[in-house]
Protein backbone atom coordinates (compact mmCIF):
# COMPACT_ATOMS: atom_id res chain seq x y z
CA UNK A 1 0.00 0.00 0.00
CA UNK A 2 0.98 3.63 -0.42
CA UNK A 3 1.63 5.66 2.73
CA UNK A 4 1.31 9.40 3.30
CA UNK A 5 2.42 9.98 6.88
CA UNK A 6 1.57 13.46 8.12
CA UNK A 7 1.88 15.34 11.38
CA UNK A 8 -1.46 17.18 11.19
CA UNK A 9 -3.26 16.21 8.00
CA UNK A 10 -3.24 17.75 4.54
CA UNK A 11 -1.99 21.13 5.67
CA UNK A 12 -0.62 22.68 2.46
CA UNK A 13 -0.62 22.49 -1.33
CA UNK A 14 2.49 20.32 -1.53
CA UNK A 15 0.99 17.61 0.67
CA UNK A 16 -2.39 17.93 -1.09
CA UNK A 17 -0.82 17.55 -4.53
CA UNK A 18 1.15 14.53 -3.34
CA UNK A 19 -2.04 12.88 -2.11
CA UNK A 20 -3.77 13.44 -5.45
CA UNK A 21 -0.78 11.96 -7.30
CA UNK A 22 -0.85 8.91 -5.05
CA UNK A 23 -4.59 8.40 -5.64
CA UNK A 24 -4.15 8.54 -9.43
CA UNK A 25 -7.55 10.24 -9.67
CA UNK A 26 -9.29 13.32 -8.25
CA UNK A 27 -10.30 13.39 -4.60
CA UNK A 28 -13.91 13.98 -5.71
CA UNK A 29 -13.88 10.57 -7.42
CA UNK A 30 -12.30 8.72 -4.48
CA UNK A 31 -13.91 6.85 -1.59
CA UNK A 32 -12.56 7.17 1.93
CA UNK A 33 -12.83 5.48 5.30
CA UNK A 34 -11.86 7.44 8.41
CA UNK A 35 -10.48 5.68 11.47
CA UNK A 36 -10.88 7.65 14.74
CA UNK A 37 -9.74 4.86 17.08
CA UNK A 38 -6.43 6.37 18.24
CA UNK A 39 -8.29 9.33 19.71
CA UNK A 40 -10.04 7.26 22.37
CA UNK A 41 -6.75 6.22 23.93
CA UNK A 42 -5.45 9.77 24.40
CA UNK A 43 -6.65 11.92 27.32
CA UNK A 44 -6.58 15.16 25.32
CA UNK A 45 -8.63 14.14 22.30
CA UNK A 46 -11.18 11.53 23.20
CA UNK A 47 -13.68 10.22 23.72
CA UNK A 48 -16.03 13.12 23.14
CA UNK A 49 -16.34 16.13 20.91
CA UNK A 50 -12.94 15.94 19.22
CA UNK A 51 -13.62 12.45 17.88
CA UNK A 52 -16.86 13.80 16.40
CA UNK A 53 -15.01 16.77 14.92
CA UNK A 54 -12.53 14.45 13.20
CA UNK A 55 -15.30 12.28 11.75
CA UNK A 56 -17.32 15.21 10.41
CA UNK A 57 -14.23 17.01 9.12
CA UNK A 58 -12.15 19.49 11.07
CA UNK A 59 -10.76 22.56 9.29
CA UNK A 60 -7.84 22.63 11.75
CA UNK A 61 -6.67 19.19 10.60
CA UNK A 62 -7.77 18.72 6.98
CA UNK A 63 -8.36 15.08 6.09
CA UNK A 64 -11.99 14.06 6.12
CA UNK A 65 -13.25 17.37 4.74
CA UNK A 66 -11.31 17.42 1.46
CA UNK A 67 -14.27 16.70 -0.81
CA UNK A 68 -14.23 12.91 -1.06
CA UNK A 69 -16.83 11.13 -3.18
CA UNK A 70 -17.86 9.23 -0.05
CA UNK A 71 -16.63 8.92 3.53
CA UNK A 72 -17.36 6.09 5.95
CA UNK A 73 -16.25 5.38 9.51
CA UNK A 74 -14.19 2.30 10.37
CA UNK A 75 -14.10 1.93 14.16
CA UNK A 76 -11.47 -0.67 14.97
CA UNK A 77 -12.71 -1.44 18.50
CA UNK A 78 -15.98 -2.69 16.98
CA UNK A 79 -14.44 -4.96 14.34
CA UNK A 80 -13.64 -7.98 16.56
CA UNK A 81 -17.38 -8.33 17.24
CA UNK A 82 -18.31 -8.22 13.54
CA UNK A 83 -17.97 -10.98 10.98
CA UNK A 84 -14.98 -10.22 8.72
CA UNK A 85 -17.18 -10.68 5.66
CA UNK A 86 -18.94 -7.45 6.67
CA UNK A 87 -15.89 -5.20 6.67
CA UNK A 88 -12.83 -6.69 4.93
CA UNK A 89 -14.21 -6.19 1.43
CA UNK A 90 -15.18 -2.63 2.33
CA UNK A 91 -11.59 -1.86 3.32
CA UNK A 92 -10.18 -3.61 0.26
CA UNK A 93 -12.38 -1.61 -2.09
CA UNK A 94 -11.89 1.87 -0.61
CA UNK A 95 -9.43 4.32 -2.17
CA UNK A 96 -8.02 5.90 0.97
CA UNK A 97 -7.82 5.28 4.72
CA UNK A 98 -7.76 8.45 6.85
CA UNK A 99 -6.30 7.60 10.24
CA UNK A 100 -6.64 10.08 13.11
CA UNK A 101 -4.08 11.03 15.70
CA UNK A 102 -4.27 10.18 19.38
CA UNK A 103 -2.36 7.41 21.15
CA UNK A 104 -0.17 5.33 18.81
CA UNK A 105 0.06 2.28 21.07
CA UNK A 106 -3.71 2.18 21.58
CA UNK A 107 -4.13 2.41 17.81
CA UNK A 108 -1.56 -0.32 17.22
CA UNK A 109 -3.28 -2.63 19.70
CA UNK A 110 -6.66 -2.26 18.01
CA UNK A 111 -5.18 -2.56 14.52
CA UNK A 112 -3.79 -5.91 15.61
CA UNK A 113 -6.86 -7.05 17.56
CA UNK A 114 -9.21 -6.15 14.71
CA UNK A 115 -7.14 -7.83 12.00
CA UNK A 116 -6.57 -4.61 10.07
CA UNK A 117 -2.80 -4.76 10.71
CA UNK A 118 -2.57 -8.07 8.82
CA UNK A 119 -4.61 -6.63 5.97
CA UNK A 120 -2.68 -3.38 5.50
CA UNK A 121 0.33 -4.61 3.46
CA UNK A 122 -1.90 -6.12 0.76
CA UNK A 123 -4.20 -3.11 0.29
CA UNK A 124 -4.23 -0.99 -2.85
CA UNK A 125 -5.52 1.95 -0.83
CA UNK A 126 -3.60 5.08 0.04
CA UNK A 127 -3.04 5.22 3.79
CA UNK A 128 -3.04 8.77 5.17
CA UNK A 129 -1.94 8.98 8.78
CA UNK A 130 -2.08 11.97 11.09
CA UNK A 131 0.27 12.09 14.11
CA UNK A 132 -0.33 8.76 15.92
CA UNK A 133 -1.89 7.44 12.72
CA UNK A 134 1.54 7.94 11.13
CA UNK A 135 3.69 6.93 14.10
CA UNK A 136 2.01 3.52 14.30
CA UNK A 137 3.73 2.45 11.08
CA UNK A 138 7.18 2.58 12.73
CA UNK A 139 9.05 -0.31 14.38
CA UNK A 140 8.54 1.48 17.72
CA UNK A 141 7.72 4.95 19.00
CA UNK A 142 10.21 5.57 21.80
CA UNK A 143 9.58 6.03 25.51
CA UNK A 144 8.87 9.75 25.01
CA UNK A 145 5.52 8.98 23.41
CA UNK A 146 4.32 6.13 25.62
CA UNK A 147 0.97 7.01 27.18
CA UNK A 148 -1.49 4.13 27.05
CA UNK A 149 0.26 0.91 28.07
CA UNK A 150 -0.46 -2.18 25.95
CA UNK A 151 -0.66 -5.65 27.52
CA UNK A 152 2.91 -6.44 26.39
CA UNK A 153 4.21 -3.25 28.06
CA UNK A 154 6.23 -2.40 24.93
CA UNK A 155 6.61 0.64 22.68
CA UNK A 156 6.69 -1.59 19.59
CA UNK A 157 4.36 -0.70 16.74
CA UNK A 158 3.57 -2.18 13.31
CA UNK A 159 7.05 -2.12 11.73
CA UNK A 160 5.66 -1.38 8.25
CA UNK A 161 8.31 1.29 7.68
CA UNK A 162 11.91 1.24 8.90
CA UNK A 163 11.90 4.66 10.57
CA UNK A 164 10.26 6.35 13.55
CA UNK A 165 8.48 9.73 13.64
CA UNK A 166 8.37 12.67 16.05
CA UNK A 167 5.39 14.84 14.92
CA UNK A 168 4.30 18.42 15.70
CA UNK A 169 7.78 19.91 15.98
CA UNK A 170 7.63 23.49 17.32
CA UNK A 171 3.85 23.41 17.72
CA UNK A 172 2.65 26.37 19.80
CA UNK A 173 0.42 24.15 21.96
CA UNK A 174 3.16 21.57 22.59
CA UNK A 175 6.09 23.43 24.18
CA UNK A 176 8.13 20.25 24.70
CA UNK A 177 7.97 19.24 21.04
CA UNK A 178 11.10 21.13 20.09
CA UNK A 179 13.81 19.98 17.71
CA UNK A 180 16.12 19.70 20.73
CA UNK A 181 13.70 17.29 22.43
CA UNK A 182 13.35 15.40 19.16
CA UNK A 183 17.12 14.94 19.04
CA UNK A 184 17.10 13.45 22.56
CA UNK A 185 14.21 11.16 21.57
CA UNK A 186 16.04 10.06 18.42
CA UNK A 187 19.13 9.12 20.42
CA UNK A 188 17.14 6.23 21.94
CA UNK A 189 15.66 5.10 18.62
CA UNK A 190 17.48 2.24 16.92
CA UNK A 191 17.38 3.25 13.29
CA UNK A 192 16.37 6.29 11.25
CA UNK A 193 14.06 8.81 12.90
CA UNK A 194 12.30 11.83 11.42
CA UNK A 195 11.22 14.91 13.32
CA UNK A 196 8.56 16.79 11.33
CA UNK A 197 6.38 19.84 11.82
CA UNK A 198 2.75 20.20 10.77
CA UNK A 199 3.71 21.44 7.29
CA UNK A 200 5.60 18.23 6.54
CA UNK A 201 4.66 14.70 5.47
CA UNK A 202 6.55 11.54 4.53
CA UNK A 203 5.56 9.62 1.40
CA UNK A 204 6.41 5.92 1.24
CA UNK A 205 5.80 3.77 -1.84
CA UNK A 206 7.39 0.32 -2.16
CA UNK A 207 9.91 1.24 0.52
CA UNK A 208 11.03 4.45 -1.21
CA UNK A 209 10.84 7.39 1.20
CA UNK A 210 10.32 11.02 0.18
CA UNK A 211 9.82 14.01 2.47
CA UNK A 212 7.18 16.52 1.35
CA UNK A 213 7.56 19.79 3.20
CA UNK A 214 6.77 23.47 3.28
CA UNK A 215 8.07 23.66 6.83
CA UNK A 216 10.75 22.22 9.11
CA UNK A 217 12.01 18.67 9.46
CA UNK A 218 15.13 16.70 10.26
CA UNK A 219 16.35 13.14 9.77
CA UNK A 220 18.31 11.63 12.64
CA UNK A 221 20.35 8.48 11.95
CA UNK A 222 21.50 6.46 14.92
Amino acid sequence: MKLLLTSAGIMNKSIHDTLVDMLDKPIGESSALCIPTAMYGHPWVGPGVQAWEFIKGDARNPMVNLGWKSVGVLELTALPSINKDRWVSLVQETDVLLVAGGDPLYLCYWMQQSGLADLLPSLRSVYVGMSAGSMVMAPHIGEYFVGWNPPNDSDETLNLVDFAMFPHVDHEMLPHNTMAHAEKWAADIQGPAYAIDDETAIKVIDGAVEVISEGNWKLFSS
